[in-house]
């Protein structure tokens, strides 16, 4: 098989797609999917083991096609020098991290078997290639990157700046510290500007009350802010999508 087939089979494509690439999209999406099915289990059954096994062998193959085919997607750059960039391309760096844990390089000690776990559970971000919609969306994302970056600085001043007032100014009965250190303070001030609002720390003062009740209001417009802009730039992607597919 030429390389330039296996490049348009394994490259997710929106306008000339075959049924071999769909098919294969829908292989390895599947294939993630089961990869990850372990993770929700404490035990490690023997059927587990295989389909991690089974799972990564795709992966690997899948990782060997791109870097093969590395000069066919990276064609700005010289071809020998695509096949040397590939590998550090931000793609490929969390297709190797998310086989890495099931070839054994890691020790399998408790606290590496945890970390060992969690590097696992980056194959779920293996997705963003293989689905369109979440593809639009991190699209969106780049697009209005500045505006989201924007609102993001404000509601990491805000919630500091909550946690200074509230880390000196809440106090509990008899003198006892609500925050007991600045750490409780910035997760109450996070809990509370997100309108969630677990209740396990919580001001007693009325001075602490009425701040909360400040943050509470002003985390609506804080998270509402970027949800309109993402939504309406989603909207004019689909537009523009659709607008492709009629010409």
């Amino acid at each position: 098989m030429k390389r330039a087939t296996v490049f348009d089979i394994i490259e997710y494509d929106y306008e000339h797609r075959s049924f071999w690439s769909t098919a294969y999209d829908a292989l390895m999406m599947v294939l993630i999917i089961v990869s990850i099915v372990p993770l929700m289990f404490r035990e490690e059954t023997v059927t587990f083991v295989w389909m991690d096994r089974i799972a990564v062998s795709f992966f690997i193959i899948d990782y060997i096609l791109r870097w093969l085919t590395a000069d066919l997607k990276h064609k700005t750059v010289k071809p020998w020098l695509a096949f040397i960039i590939h590998p550090f391309t931000p793609m490929a760096i969390l297709d190797l991290v998310s086989i890495l844990p099931s070839l054994g390089f890691l020790w399998r000690t408790l606290k590496m078997l945890r970390i060992v776990r969690l590097m696992k559970t980056l194959r779920l971000f293996r997705f963003l290639r293989y689905s369109r919609q979440i593809q639009v969306i991190v699209k969106v994302i780049q697009k209005e990157r500045k505006i989201l970056f924007a609102v993001m600085c404000f509601a990491v001043f805000y919630i500091f700046i909550t946690a200074i007032i509230m880390f000196n100014a809440e106090a509990g009965e008899e003198g006892t510290a609500v925050f007991a250190t600045f750490f409780d303070a910035l997760y109450w001030a996070t809990t509370t500007l997100t309108t969630v609002g677990y209740g396990d720390i919580s001001p007693v003062s009325e001075l602490g009350r009425l701040i909360s009740m400040i943050s509470a209001i002003f985390g609506v417009a804080v998270i509402a802010l970027p949800s309109g802009v993402i939504t309406a730039s989603y909207l004019d992607e689909l537009r523009e999508l659709k607008k492709q597919r009629e010409e």
